[in-house]
C-alpha cells in the first residue's frame, strides 16, 4: 500500500455525528495477544499465508468455517473465515496479507492481516445477525488479484447479500485513518460515531489517485465499502521498502485500532440491514 496522502482533522465532523454508538456486545483481545500475534509476521508470503490460518485456529475458526480459496495464476490462495449470523446479510472484513520483497511487511500489510483473528476472536463469543466473512487476500501488490478474485467469483446474488466491506491495511504506524474521501457516507458516518463514543483518535488521510486498496475489488460492483490505515506524509515513505519493519510499529496505536475496529464491527451488526 504505497500512499502520498492529505491530513484532515475530524474532530469537528465527529461531533456533528450526534448520538453516541450503540451498546454492543463483543469480547475484548489482550493488548499482549494482539502484539504476539503481530510479532508472528514472516517474509516468505506462503509462510505469512500459512501463518495467518494457523491464528484463524488459534482463534477459534476450523474448517469448514476456514477454507483456502485458490486463485488463478497465484501459488498461494486467499484464506477465508466464515463466522455466521442469523441472517444472510454479510459484512466482509479484508486485509492482504502479501508483502513486497524489501523489508518484513509488517506494516504493509501483516499488520491488517495479523488482526484479522482477533476480530473474528472479539465478535464470536455473541450471537450475530450479520454473517461476517474475514479474508486474507493473496497477491494485493500484484495489482489487488486476491480481492479481484474473491469479488469477481461471487454471483450477482451474493454480492447482493453484503452490507459492507471493510478493508485495513497498513496499521500501527500512527494512530487510526480512513480514507475518507472513497468511504461509503453510510459507513464513514458510524465509523466517526464510534470514534467519537470511545474518545479514540481519527483522521482522515485520502490517496487519491496514488493508491488502490481491496476494497477498490468491491466499489466496481456497488458494494458499500471503507479502507482503514495509519499513513502520513511522514510514514508512507516506510512503506515498499527496506525500513518496513516491526521496529517502526507503535503497539499503542495498534491496539487502539484493534479496539476501534472491534466496536465498530460489532456496532455495524446492530445498524445495517
Amino acid at each position: 500500500m504505497r500512499r502520498r496522502t492529505v491530513l484532515l482533522l475530524l474532530a469537528a465532523l465527529a461531533a456533528l455525528t450526534g448520538a453516541s454508538a450503540q451498546s454492543v456486545s463483543y469480547t475484548p483481545v489482550s493488548k499482549e495477544v494482539v502484539g504476539k500475534r503481530l510479532h508472528q509476521v514472516k517474509k516468505n508470503n506462503a509462510e505469512r499465508e500459512a501463518a495467518l490460518k494457523g491464528l484463524f485456529a488459534e482463534a477459534g475458526c476450523h474448517p469448514p468455517a476456514l477454507v483456502e480459496l485458490g486463485v488463478k495464476h497465484e501459488d498461494i490462495p486467499n484464506v477465508v473465515c466464515t463466522l455466521k449470523g442469523s441472517s444472510d446479510s454479510v459484512i466482509v472484513v479484508g486485509a492482504h496479507s502479501d508483502h513486497v520483497h524489501s523489508g518484513e511487511g509488517a506494516a504493509d500489510n501483516w499488520s491488517g492481516a495479523a488482526l484479522l483473528p482477533s476480530l473474528l476472536q472479539s465478535l464470536s463469543d455473541s450471537p450475530r445477525k450479520h454473517t461476517f466473512v474475514f479474508i486474507g487476500f493473496t497477491a494485493e501488490e500484484k495489482g489487488l488479484v486476491g480481492s479481484k478474485a474473491y469479488a469477481d467469483h461471487l454471483s450477482q446474488e451474493d454480492r447482493a447479500k453484503i452490507q459492507a466491506m471493510v478493508d485495513i491495511d497498513t496499521l500501527g504506524l500512527s494512530s487510526t485513518k480512513v480514507w475518507a474521501t472513497r468511504a461509503d457516507k453510510k459507513l464513514l458516518e458510524e465509523l466517526l460515531r464510534v470514534a467519537y463514543s470511545m474518545k479514540l483518535p481519527l483522521e482522515a488521510v485520502n490517496a487519491d489517485r496514488v493508491g488502490k486498496a481491496d476494497s477498490f475489488s468491491f466499489d466496481k460492483y456497488k458494494i458499500p465499502t471503507i479502507a482503514i490505515h495509519s499513513i502520513t506524509q511522514q510514514t508512507w515513505r516506510l512503506l515498499h521498502s527496506d525500513k518496513d519493519t516491526l521496529a517502526v510499529l507503535q503497539l499503542d496505536d495498534y491496539y487502539d485500532t484493534y479496539r476501534l475496529l472491534a466496536v465498530y464491527l460489532a456496532h455495524l451488526d446492530n445498524v445495517l440491514p
